[in-house]
């Protein structure tokens, strides 16, 4: 096998080093404002084995380019608000490299630096699947 130029984990570094991370205390004060939207890009799978954030938006991370795209046909009308996005997988690598590339075309967001993995135990709601 051919050795990669670049680790996934360099990736994430890379893109940690130029993206806003939000700390979880910080988004769980942010829970209640209106201008802020949390998006859960986690496999709908991980959503129903580990529960999510009351009100986040599900989207799936290979679609998230085109959903954020005025332009593309699969818009979604969510992201075309004037709201703070904040962008959330597991434990934040899913997320980091995500908000990056949204980064390179103009989309303004940030994302959850520990991921979900640490949201219950720092005292963030948890909504389950019922």
């Amino acid at each position: 096998m051919k050795p990669l130029t670049k680790s996934s984990a360099q990736m994430v570094s890379e893109a940690r080093e130029r993206i806003e991370e939000i700390e979880t205390s910080a988004l769980i004060a942010m829970l209640d404002d209106p201008d802020v939207v949390i998006v859960d890009i986690r496999d709908v799978r991980e959503r129903q084995r580990g529960g999510f954030i009351p009100g986040s938006f599900h989207a799936p991370c290979g679609m998230i380019e085109f959903w954020v795209d005025p332009d593309s046909p699969y818009f979604k009308e969510i992201f075309g608000q004037d709201k703070k996005y904040v962008f959330h997988c597991a434990s934040g690598w899913r997320s980091a490299l995500t908000v990056a590339t949204l980064q390179d075309m103009g989309f303004n967001a940030a994302h959850l630096k520990e991921g979900f993995s640490t949201w219950a135990e720092q005292g963030g709601p948890v909504e389950q699947f019922s």
